[in-house]
C-alpha cells in the first residue's frame, strides 16, 4: 500500500518534501512508484509549473516505463503508458471546465482499472475523486518546489 511506502510518509509529514531542481521531483516520483503494489489515484494539485508533469515522468520510470514518452496531456487531456510494472494514466483536467465532461475521457472506467492513475488538477473536481485518493500539493517557494500530501477528506 502507498501510504507504508517511505517517501510516502515523508510527502504526507507535515512538511513534505523540498525539490530543489527537476531531477529531485522526478526522483521523488519514481521512488514513490517503486513503492505502489497495486492500483492506486493520485491527485496531482497546485499551480502551472509547479512540477506535476514532471512528477509522472518519476511515476512512469519507478513503474519500469520510459519517462521520455510522458508528456502533459493538457490537450489531449488522458494518456495511457502500457507495458510496465502497472498501467499508468495521466490525466489533466485543467481544460475541462466541467466534471460532465468526465465520462466522455472514460474517467470512471480508468479509476477501477488495475492501474496507478495520476491526475492533474484533480482538486477541480474533488467530488469525483474516490475516498481512497491520494492527494499530493505542488507548490512553488522561490526557486524550489514543495511536495505535501494532503490529508484526507
Amino acid at each position: 500500500m502507498a501510504n507504508r511506502n517511505p517517501i510516502c510518509v515523508r510527502i504526507f509529514a507535515e512538511e513534505g518534501v523540498i525539490c530543489a531542481r527537476e531531477e529531485e521531483t522526478r526522483a521523488l516520483g519514481r521512488e514513490l512508484a517503486d513503492g505502489i503494489a497495486g492500483p492506486t489515484i493520485l491527485s496531482l494539485e497546485g499551480p502551472l509549473g509547479a512540477g506535476k508533469t514532471c512528477f509522472v515522468r518519476g511515476l512512469a520510470e519507478g513503474l519500469g516505463l520510459a519517462a521520455s514518452e510522458v508528456s502533459s496531456p493538457t490537450f489531449t487531456l488522458v494518456h495511457e503508458y502500457r507495458g510496465g510494472r502497472l498501467p499508468l494514466v495521466h490525466f489533466d483536467l485543467y481544460r475541462l471546465e466541467s466534471e460532465e465532461e468526465l465520462p466522455a475521457l472514460g474517467y470512471d472506467d480508468y479509476l477501477q482499472e488495475a492501474a496507478l492513475c495520476a491526475i492533474e488538477w484533480g482538486d477541480k473536481f474533488p467530488g469525483t475523486l474516490p475516498d481512497e485518493t491520494l492527494r499530493i500539493r505542488f507548490s512553488i517557494e522561490g526557486n524550489h518546489r514543495r511536495i505535501r500530501g494532503i490529508k484526507s477528506r
